[in-house]
């Protein structure tokens, strides 16, 4: 079990802008919860204009909790994204942000993701509620009220999501994964189970899965200085660098080449 939050920033595009525009942090949930959570991610702002920031989103479920110039604080469910994610952040305001695992709301929720696939929905309308507001307070205030919201949604016991969760950390940590039908035969399983599974605890298929992490390590390499495309390309799977930077600028909305640039 892990004992601190990742410190990445995949998915997270020009991630240096961001943290010198909010404060952002990550924080473990208590352990009853961290089979099903990934972290809580806190924001707070002060801004004087706008700021726009774009996420190429994870194949998870996020729960968002949203306080904006002292109005009433909203909550909505985020289904695992399709498409860049971009959000427009002006005055004061928090986040109070809890991302599961992938598989990891299923158990809370006990209907199949792939219904909140590219959808955000207001938390009441999913059949969860929170007591009261969650943002107010301390980080440690924050994360406590979070602890004590999903401890409430007594999540469900399910092999099968937990068999999803420990598939997709496999496919997030192995550079190698890279076709379906292989990483189906080395778990005896068939493609046809797997795209099942994942459909149903995951929200998106596995083929979408691979393809999304390998995208999402190019991202991330990209900000940490020059890079041979072409090698990185046929590391990650792509069949050629164009592969690669199609795929890129569709998701990322901007080619490889442009979002180095940006950066520098």
């Amino acid at each position: 079990m892990r004992q601190q939050a990742r410190r990445d920033s995949r998915g997270i595009l020009d991630p240096g802008r961001l943290l010198r525009q909010v404060r952002f942090r990550r924080r473990l949930p208590t352990p009853a919860l961290r089979p099903y959570v990934e972290h809580y991610w806190l924001i707070d702002w002060e801004l004087t204009e706008p700021f726009a920031q774009r996420v190429v989103p994870h194949p998870a479920v996020n729960v968002v909790f949203h306080g904006q110039d002292g109005g009433p604080e909203t909550a909505e469910v985020a289904g695992p994204g399709d498409e860049l994610f971009v959000i427009t952040l002006h005055g004061t305001g928090r986040v109070s942000g809890v991302l599961f695992r992938p598989g990891g709301f299923r158990p809370f929720w006990r209907r199949p993701v792939a219904e909140l696939t590219g959808r955000r929905r207001p938390l009441a309308t999913v059949g969860l509620r929170a007591a009261g507001p969650v943002c107010p307070g301390s980080d440690d205030d924050r994360c406590r009220r979070l602890d004590d919201l999903l401890t409430g949604w007594a999540p469900a016991p399910d092999s099968l999501a937990a068999e999803a969760t420990a598939l997709v950390e496999e496919i997030r940590a192995d550079r190698s994964i890279l076709r379906v039908d292989d990483f189906a035969r080395r778990h005896g399983s068939s493609t046809r189970r797997l795209q099942r599974l994942f459909l149903d605890h995951v929200g998106v298929g596995p083929k979408w899965v691979i393809r999304r992490y390998r995208l999402q390590e190019a991202i991330e390499q990209a900000a940490g200085g020059p890079l041979d495309w072409a090698v990185l390309a046929g590391d990650l799977g792509y069949s050629d660098q164009a592969h690669l930077v199609r795929e890129f600028t569709a998701v990322a909305g901007v080619s490889p080449a442009a979002y180095a640039r940006s950066l520098r």
